[in-house]
């Protein structure tokens, strides 16, 4: 058993995310608006399907930051056209994660740990990298502190099981402050996804093996 990682950080998450909630209600009021007109009526929310700790899934919340603007035949255009300019500066300036704050009171998440990937990923993971799910999944975390969206998969998973094998207050405090300093300097920021998904990267390598 270890008290920090079992008892008091889920006090703290509790604690920062409702503090948290409280004092960004008014400002994330105005976000909210704000995007309700610069998505074009697509919504303000983003929600979409996650696997937490255990793999237990769970709906996650983020700021909406594209349209869904579709082609004549019905389909999504690509992201890169439905984003929106309200779009990029909610994602350059990471207020689009503010939302998962909900995420953290309901103890889906944590402030900190590795970041929720999508459930498709789930069969593509070694039996290594399963581990990355013996803990609450995070706002922000070691892989993107050191590399973010610049880490390869691998690079990101061996960052999310040393993690796991290090949850210290130490390093959440490091990891925490990491993330202001980055966000600040707005340190490898994609504001528009550029379609790395690991079921299709690593379906391609095993179609090659």
């Amino acid at each position: 058993m270890k008290p920090y990682r079992d008892f008091f950080k889920r006090g703290i998450d509790i604690g920062v995310s409702s503090l948290g909630l409280l004092l960004l209600s008014l400002p994330l009021s105005v976000i909210a608006l704000w995007l309700h007109f610069a998505n074009k009526g697509a919504g303000v929310f983003f929600l979409q399907e996650r696997p937490g700790k255990n793999g237990k899934i769970f709906r996650i919340y983020k700021f909406k930051s594209m349209t869904d603007q579709r082609d004549e035949q019905g389909h999504l255009l690509p992201d890169s056209k439905r984003m929106t300019k309200g779009g990029k500066f909610v994602r350059k300036t990471s207020i689009d994660e503010l939302p998962q704050l909900w995420n953290v009171l309901k103890g889906d998440m944590s402030l900190i740990g590795p970041r929720p990937l999508l459930p498709e990923y789930l069969p593509y993971y070694t039996e290594k990298e399963m581990h990355r799910h013996d803990v609450r999944p995070g706002i922000t975390g070691l892989a993107q502190v050191e590399g973010r969206n610049s880490n390869t998969w691998e690079e990101t998973f061996a960052k999310d099981l040393e993690y796991t094998e290090n949850v210290t207050f130490l390093n959440d405090c490091k990891i925490l402050f990491g993330t202001f300093l980055n966000v600040i300097k707005k340190r490898d920021v994609q504001a528009v996804p550029t379609g790395n998904y690991l079921h299709v990267e690593r379906a391609r390598l095993q179609n090659k093996n």
